[in-house]
């Protein structure tokens, strides 16, 4: 059961379904609270007894382990009796919170401000509004006499008193000066020492033509400041009101963040906003412009993007208009690099959809708007293992192919490299697809499909162990990146890299290690949930194997989508082999996708290990289509090695196990 938790505000947990988790106590809630101000780190129970009582009572020890066993038993209301907790887990001395950094809202919050800066300011503004609606009340508001939470409780109240002032600079920068002054007027009331705050009221105050207001909230700024604090105005108060007083040129909306871009964007989205009142279809086939737009810009962008998409094409089945529905599923024409939906339950209703708007178009007619729906399930039904995705993927190609649309044919394109996993060893193929976007795209101008082309490249050429092109269209796909303002794509290019430092062979595996972790930080944000989830600890499982370094034994380590084909290494770890063999025997094929090769190694390294003939045999018959290929390589994200070195493994494993099993003659 996923648990989330909030302490920005009273202290609470709630469940999967968003129901609030009884979590007894206020002792209970105070030692939830310690635990997640230590941000996963381990928290000794003497330290624990030290931060709940001035003077702790006799037995105040056996206390803190039955707080500790009522939040196990709220948390994980299902775990079996004697399994270790994977949340609020022991170790050493003492115990730690396992939270995920989206578990906790605090944590997500700060995330979130960071992500907003990085962001354009339409799209920071909405992140930041999204964030400072998660505040409750004061962080952490029932222990704010605890010594323990003092400094956690000033460090985000700071955090959010910034985000404020970012959140009022961005409706500045997009000309919604009215907009930031009720809010800029109760914050100054409220921290009325923060003098940033009150440059940005009288700012707003000009910029929506009241310079005399401005003027005299400048004079109240330095009444504040001379009677509360006993100082006068800074520089930037003192600048802005002799500014004011001889209307200077860079006060105007052009001058500030975003310039005259921001300015025309809020300009035309407010026009469109009065015009287009009546007209649903209008409205809806924009909205799926912009939100195509929006997934191509960062990871706000695109949860956003992901997060609306659905309700866009339910209020078009609303409508009863199966051509207007088609040409709203099809419209987000999102290039897609990863195999593994980022939220597969949407994916699947996405391609109910379009199999619906498929059956309601007449045979023959709209061939166009077909092939979009087509290529969506194509790319949407990926690592599905469904027949109908290879087939939507070869109609979608022909007819695109025959109207000679190159925007339609990319599209095509990428639902074609998303079906070809069916076997091992096709990385040869995916470089095709990948050197015919590249070409399309630029004779096009299609940016997207180019940038995707050059990373389907990248993947495919790091496969084949040609780094020198990997390395080349790395570059380009950066230099497009940049040029284009597409942030994720530096994520894809980030991890590539890690993968060519550890494919070398030549760098200390500390190094390795460090580019990885510095990969996988860029991964906060960027709202790809689908590649993120527990992508850290196989690389690291990866990189510790070929370099014959201890497996991690951890058992809160979160393998993601990748636990049942670690598990058996872990167990092998741990001096298990006994369950190390039941675990492989359980093992389910893995996906056929981008890490489909890498995870079969990992199959064959236990299969070897606890000597299972059957397993190793259907290793062997699954990398042999690889054998000139690296190991997981074609992911650009990590690499196990030459799959030749593992079926070379395999096929020793298998003779010896032979010579052992031959029964000897007798005379």
């Amino acid at each position: 059961m996923r648990v989330t938790f909030g302490v920005l505000g009273p202290v609470t947990a709630w469940d999967a379904a968003g129901g609030v988790i009884a979590l007894k106590g206020p002792r209970h809630r105070e030692v939830l609270a310690r635990l997640i101000i230590a941000r996963r780190r381990v928290v000794p129970i003497t330290g624990l007894v030290g931060d709940l009582w001035d003077d702790p009572p006799p037995g105040a020890v056996g206390a803190m382990r039955t707080f500790v066993a009522a939040l196990r038993r709220a948390l994980e209301p299902g775990r079996p009796p004697r399994t270790p907790a994977r949340l609020l887990v022991t170790e050493g001395p003492g115990y730690a919170l396992r939270a995920e950094p989206g578990e906790v809202d605090a944590w997500r919050f700060e995330r979130a401000v960071s992500a907003a800066a990085t962001l354009p300011p339409q799209d920071g503004l909405a992140r930041l509004a999204e964030a400072l609606g998660w505040w409750r009340g004061p962080a952490y508001a029932e222990f704010a006499d605890r010594n323990w939470a003092r400094a956690e409780r000033a460090r985000l109240a700071e955090v959010r008193l910034q985000a404020v002032e970012r959140q009022a600079e961005l409706r500045l920068a997009l000309g919604l000066a009215a907009e930031a002054v009720p809010d800029l007027d109760a914050h100054v009331t409220e921290h009325p020492w923060r003098e940033d705050a009150w440059r940005l009221l009288a700012l707003a105050l000009y910029r929506t033509g009241r310079q005399g207001d401005a003027l005299a909230v400048l004079r109240r700024a330095r009444t504040t400041l001379v009677q509360q604090l006993g100082v006068d105005p800074g520089p930037p108060l003192r600048r802005l009101e002799t500014d004011i007083l001889h209307h200077a040129g860079h006060l105007d909306l052009a001058s500030g963040p975003g310039g005259a871009a921001a300015r025309v964007w809020a300009q035309t989205a407010a026009v469109y906003d009065r015009t287009v009142t009546s007209g649903p279809r209008a409205r809806l086939e924009s909205t799926m412009g912009l939100l195509r737009s929006l997934a191509l810009t960062g990871g706000a962008g695109l949860e956003a993007a992901r997060r609306h998409r659905l309700a866009a094409i339910a209020a078009a089945e609303e409508l009863d208009d199966v051509e207007l529905t088609a040409r709203v599923i099809g419209a987000y024409d999102v290039p897609a690099i990863w195999t593994r939906s980022d939220d597969p339950e949407q994916a699947a209703r996405v391609v109910a959809a379009a199999e619906r708007a498929l059956v309601g178009i007449p045979p023959g007619a709209h061939e166009a708007v077909r092939a979009g729906l087509l290529a969506t399930v194509a790319v949407e039904s990926r690592g599905t293992r469904s027949a109908r995705g290879p087939q939507a993927a070869r109609e979608a190609e022909e007819i695109a192919r025959r109207l000679d649309d190159p925007a339609l044919l990319a599209f095509a394109l990428n639902g074609v490299f998303m079906q070809t996993f069916h076997r091992a060893g096709l990385a040869p193929r995916r470089d095709e697809i990948g050197a015919e976007l590249v070409a399309l795209s630029a004779r096009h101008d299609l940016v997207a499909f180019q940038i995707l082309g050059h990373l389907i490249r990248v993947q495919a050429r790091g496969a084949l162990a040609d780094f020198t092109e990997a390395d080349r269209h790395a570059a380009a796909a950066d230099r497009l990146a940049e040029r284009h303002e597409r942030p994720l794509v530096g994520v894809f290019t980030q991890w590539y890299r890690a993968l060519r430092l550890a494919a070398a062979e030549r760098a200390p595996a500390a190094e390795i290690e460090a580019a990885y972790r510095d990969a996988a930080a860029r991964l906060d944000g960027a709202g790809m949930p689908g590649l993120e989830s527990g992508l850290l600890p196989l690389a690291l499982l990866c990189l510790r194997l070929r370099h014959a370094s201890p497996v991690p034994a951890d058992e809160s380590t979160d393998w993601g989508p990748y636990e049942p084909w670690a598990r058996p290494l872990v167990l092998l770890s741990r001096d298990r082999p006994a369950e190390a063999g039941e675990a492989l025997r359980e093992i389910p094929d893995p996906p056929r996708d981008l890490m489909s090769e890498a995870l079969w190694c990992l199959v064959a390294r236990a299969a070897i290990a606890v000597g299972d003939r059957e397993t190793m045999e259907r290793a062997r018959e699954e990398l042999a289509p690889a054998a000139a290929e690296l190991a997981g390589a074609g992911s650009g994200l990590l690499t196990l090695g030459p799959v030749s070195r593992h079926l070379g493994d395999l096929a020793g494993a298998l003779a010896r196990h032979d010579t052992t099993a031959r029964p000897r003659r007798t005379r």
